[in-house]
């Protein structure tokens, strides 16, 4: 007889923050090496591996996945030690993997999970167009009206003329057009080559220089960052945006309308969720993995919706225990 469901009511970001510290500790090694693929799959084993010792039944929802043609940490596989609440689990071992290729700034190792069946299922619609801003602006922003609507919307709750304001894009030929309106209504931009999701968390931080995220980005990346937005207080607004004519029709055979405007509550249901993210390189919001004689040093972000707790955590690690510990090869 299995066991019955159960919330997760205790901090389970305290367990999870184990898994992006060590998913962070072995893409480390890789930093500034070019070798993207070797080090999203050593965060790829050392996040698996710890996840088997949280103390929760998860699933998979928003994996490495189809996209990525990973065979671990994929959609639907389970997770955890098999005791525990039930759980949705959204993992991204690397955001930013040519940021740690490259030993660019902002690379980050993620972990989102929530209650059971609360994650949106993108059903393959890899690509999402988003807005993004922190506790200020919530209820002030509205994907469907212009980026100048939305830009004097912004600074207007935060109280802040529009040249003092900073959106935040990836700089990708898309969005060619979305930095010539922001520009042309007088907002600064950031542009970053990847890792939107420290991008969205920056624009809710109140000690950033950021104050929103606006373009397309990852579904994954969009949901994960939901997360994160209904821990700080901040608000996520988003629509599918299929890539091609193939992917559209995939979409709306799944039952997807692409017209619907998704929602902190839409990409995630619940109300007891936990995020937590630990440096790879140095970033606006984290620090990244610094290495001594037989020592490396993480630092992360923790945080629960429930609670609203955000925690920053300064961690010291003995190599050759965490080695033996969790078998880790870094």
């Amino acid at each position: 007889m299995s066991p019955s469901p159960q919330a997760p009511d205790r901090n389970l970001a305290m367990e999870l923050v184990r898994v992006t510290e060590a998913a962070a500790l072995a893409a480390g090694r890789w930093v500034g090496r070019g070798e993207k693929k070797k080090g999203d799959g050593a965060a790829v084993d050392a996040m698996r591996e710890l996840l088997s010792t949280v103390s929760m039944r998860g699933v998979v929802v928003i994996g490495e996945g189809e996209k990525d043609e990973a065979p671990m940490l994929y959609n639907g596989e389970e997770v955890g030690d098999g005791d525990g609440p039930e759980c949705d689990v959204a993992v991204d071992p690397i955001d930013g993997t040519t940021l740690m290729a490259e030993g660019r700034p902002n690379s980050i190792a993620v972990i989102a999970v929530s209650e059971r069946g609360t994650m949106y299922d993108p059903s393959a619609v890899f690509y999402m167009d988003k807005i993004a801003v922190g506790p200020e602006a919530k209820g002030a922003i509205n994907i469907e009206e212009s980026v100048e609507w939305n830009i004097n919307s912004v600074a207007k709750a935060k109280g802040i003329d529009i040249a003092d304001l900073t959106v935040v894009v990836l700089d990708r030929p898309r969005h060619a057009g979305l930095i010539s309106e922001i520009r042309q209504a007088g907002a600064k931009i950031r542009l970053i080559s990847d890792g939107d999701v420290a991008g969205a968390i920056a624009a809710a931080d109140n000690y950033s220089t950021v104050d929103m995220l606006m373009g397309v980005g990852g579904t994954p990346e969009g949901i994960i960052t939901a997360v994160a937005m209904k821990c700080m207080g901040g608000e996520i607004q988003g629509k599918l945006w299929p890539r091609d004519d193939a992917e559209r029709q995939k979409a709306i055979d799944a039952g997807h309308d692409l017209d619907r405007i998704l929602t902190n509550d839409v990409l995630v249901a619940g109300e007891n969720s936990f995020f937590c993210a630990t440096g790879v390189t140095n970033g606006d919001m984290l620090r990244g993995v610094t290495y001594r004689p037989n020592g490396a040093t993480t630092r992360s972000l923790v945080m629960r919706s429930k609670s609203g707790t955000i925690r920053r955590i300064e961690a010291v690690h003995q190599i050759t225990k965490l080695r033996e510990y969790a078998r880790l090869d870094v």
